[in-house]
Formats: C-alpha cells, structure tokens, sequence
C-alpha cells in the first residue's frame, strides 16, 4: 500500500472553492475536511450502491453513507422509483397531499408503539419540537439529556451544551441538565435535585453498547414517577435495530420518539412519533394552548414521503435490518481477525452493534488517538475505503468486505510499526484529523 502516491489534486482544489464560499466547506460538520487527513478529503462525484467515486476518479468502498442515512447504498432502484412516480405530480401544496395520509399511515404500521406522527425535513426539526411539546404539556422548563450521547439538535437547548457553545445564551443552556447512560440511581437523583422542573428525558435508547437489563424498563419508571416525558431519539436507531427502531426491539414503548437517517435513504425526511394525548397538543382537536409543534413549508414534499414509504416497505419486504446485522457481523469478525494476527487488536477495536459499527483508534498506551485515527484513514483511503466508521449499508456484498478486510489487514500492519517506533508522525504526512466538537478551530 503506497500511500506517497496517492494523491487527490482536483478534490484538494475544490475544498479550497468550498471554503471560499460555504462556512466549514460543507453542509454539516461531521463532513468537513478537518475530519480527514490533510490534502485527503475526497469531493464525491457520484454514487451507486455500495460505492462513491470522487472527482479525481477514484472509487470507494463506502461506509456510513450520508452519515448513516442511505442504508440501503446510493440510487437504490425502488426508492428513485417512487420518487420517480411523484415528481411529475407536483411536489408541494397549499393544502395536505393525499402522500401525506398515506406516509402517516405507513409509519404508523411500520412503528406500531406510536399513535400519530408529524414528518420535517431533519433530525433537530423534530427532537426541538419534541422538548417544545414536553415543555408544554408539563409546564416545566429544563429538559434533561443523555449526556453520554454525542448529537440531538442544532438548536440553542443542546447546542449550548457542547464546546461550540458561542452565541448561545447562558440563561438558555443553564436550562440543560445531563444524566449518565445506565445510570438509574444518577437519574433518580437528577430527578430529585430538580423535582418539579424537569420536562423530558431525552436519549439515544442505545448506542456502541446494549442497554443494561433493565435500564430502559427503569427509565420509563421514572418519567412516569416523576411526571416527565420520556423521549427516544432514534435518528440512529431507527430502522437499523428492528423496522421499529430500538423501541420495537427492546419492548419499551417511550411518549414520544423522534426518526430520521434512514427513513429517507437520503432523501430529507423526519418523524417526530409519540402518543396521541401529547401530540393532539400540536393539532386543532383539543381545548388547551396551542402548541407551535412543527410547521414547515418542506416537511410534507411528496417526493421525501414517498422515498420514506418505499425505504420502508423494503426495509420490511426483503429483510434489510438481518442483512445489515449480518455484513456487519462479517465485517467486525474480519477487522478483528486480522488486527489479532498483525498484533494491533488492543489498538484498532471494532466497537457497537452490528449494524452500527465504529471503530477506535489506541495508541500504544491504549488512549484514544486522533495521530493515530489519521494514519489509519490515511491506510485505508489509499486502499480505496471510504471509512470514517464502519457502518454497513445493505448494498455491500460479500466481495466489498473481504475487500475491505484486506485493506484493513495492510493498515495495521503499518499501525504496528508506528505502535513500535512509539510515533505515528512519519505516516501522518500533516495535521492530525480533529474533533468535530471543540471550541477553537
């Protein structure tokens, strides 16, 4: 694997363009440069299935597409076809399309643990309006959050929270309280500290590792106890662990959950889900204050519905969640096989549920290295892997991951002599890759 003569010339210049005009040089940050080695971002071209080419030409094997949103790989035949059948009706009214009906109805037997549904465009759309909604049928102001999950918003409540907190006020983010994952007796305590001022939970109902037994079923106890509105926010988990999400699997029914990713393939589409007595709150056919739960122009574009309609029937038609479990199963066996055999298995480890692989990069004292995630980019892009997680899609055949393995294979022996020489440096050919949440750029 020679890495010296790899090189992306075109998609370094369109980076430069991209910056010049757009903040960050992308629409959402997990997708900027800085996230890359330097001078190795690829500018994508076009994709097809389980594979992205760049403009410079080259082809990927690609995981986490679109962030975890095209589960199905790019183009996917039956999706473009129902998109295909709606953008020569028109895509947007002044009254509800019937696609609307027929999208609710869909979700709604597609995650039968909710009773109405209300669709935007992205992820923060609906978790901000599912804490306006706990806010407001509770009466009370602070919402409380996962704070072992990485994302939930764009907006001032969670946004204030991380290091890019500039421009938010304090008063507003003062309004955020964090509790740990699988933490019930922490909860309870929060809970106790602010009795009475506590709206919501709000929380990825799993993430890299199963809930504890009975964690879950616990926090539904307590939402219940203390009057607060339990809400899962299932962006990631939706569709990947079960047609359902994490609620179908886990057999805990939240009040409210919040969809996206996955739902559309790509195509921007979100749900806000949950039960009637607290969604009505947002509608006409009750006689409290009237909620401003969710209203965008773009929300209802029958061309995303019918994506999300279509995503959802393949989903439950060909069995796509098992499929991705069981790449996912084959890829994490084969990563680990092989960082066994070149000695690095302490340092590149395959992390989370199958169908949601990450993985982390160690240094030699076992601490999670940003030197080190870089080489390993590096390793991997120069095999032809696009790979900032190892997250399947169900376009990926048997072929794409002994091909990734492969690659992996020569990374890590690479790995292995950088862990030796106790410095990745010499392999790094710049500025390390950076987080994506920190306060100076």
């Amino acid at each position: 694997m020679d890495t010296e003569e790899f090189r992306l010339p075109r998609s370094r210049t369109a980076n430069e363009r991209l910056h010049a005009m757009i903040p960050g040089g992308a629409h959402t940050y997990a997708k900027g440069d800085d996230q890359y080695p330097e001078n190795l971002a690829p500018v994508i071209s076009h994709g097809r299935g389980a594979h992205v080419w760049d403009i410079d030409d080259n082809r990927y094997i690609e995981y986490g597409s679109g962030l975890r949103s095209v589960s199905l790989g790019h183009a996917h035949p039956r999706v473009l076809e129902a998109v295909r059948r709606e953008l020569d009706r028109g895509s947007n009214f002044v009254r509800p399309s019937i696609v609307e009906l027929e999208a609710a109805e869909r979700f709604l037997a597609t995650v039968p643990t909710a009773e109405m549904v209300k669709f935007a465009k992205n992820g923060s759309d609906v978790t901000t309006a599912a804490v306006r909604l706990a806010r407001a049928v509770t009466g009370r102001p602070r919402v409380a959050i996962c704070g072992d999950h990485p994302f939930f918003s764009v907006d001032d409540w969670f946004i204030g929270t991380t290091p890019m907190s500039a421009g938010i006020p304090a008063a507003t983010t003062e309004l955020t309280v964090a509790f740990p994952y699988g933490d019930l007796a922490a909860t309870e305590e929060l809970l106790t500290r602010y009795e009475g001022e506590v709206a919501c939970l709000i929380l990825e109902p799993a993430g890299h590792t199963e809930p504890p037994p009975g964690y879950l079923e616990g926090l539904r106890e307590l939402a219940d106890r203390h009057g607060c509105v339990l809400i899962f926010d299932e962006m990631i988990t939706g569709l990947r662990w079960s047609e359902a999400g994490a609620q179908g699997l886990y057999g805990v029914v939240p009040d409210l959950s919040t969809f996206g990713k996955a739902l559309g393939n790509g195509f921007a589409v979100s749900a806000l889900a949950g039960r009637r007595e607290l969604m009505e709150w947002g509608g006409l056919r009750h006689s409290g204050d009237r909620v401003f739960l969710l209203s965008t122009t773009h929300g209802a574009e029958t061309h995303s519905l019918a994506a999300a309609m279509a995503v959802q029937t393949t989903y439950v038609e060909e069995g796509i969640t098992a499929r991705l479990h069981a790449l996912g199963e084959r890829l994490a066996a084969g990563v680990r096989d092989v960082a066994v055999s070149m000695g690095v298995s302490d340092h590149i480890v395959v992390r989370g549920r199958a169908s949601n692989l990450v993985f982390a990069t160690l240094d030699e004292n076992g601490q999670p290295s940003q030197q080190y995630r870089t080489l390993f980019l590096r390793l991997l892009l120069a095999g032809g892997v696009l790979a900032p997680s190892f997250v399947v899609s169900s376009a990926l055949d048997d072929a794409d991951i002994d091909r990734t393995v492969d690659v992996v294979a020569q990374a890590c022996a690479v790995y292995r002599k950088a862990l030796d020489a106790a410095d990745p440096t010499p392999w790094l050919a710049g500025r390390p890759v950076k987080p994506v949440f920190r306060r100076l750029v």
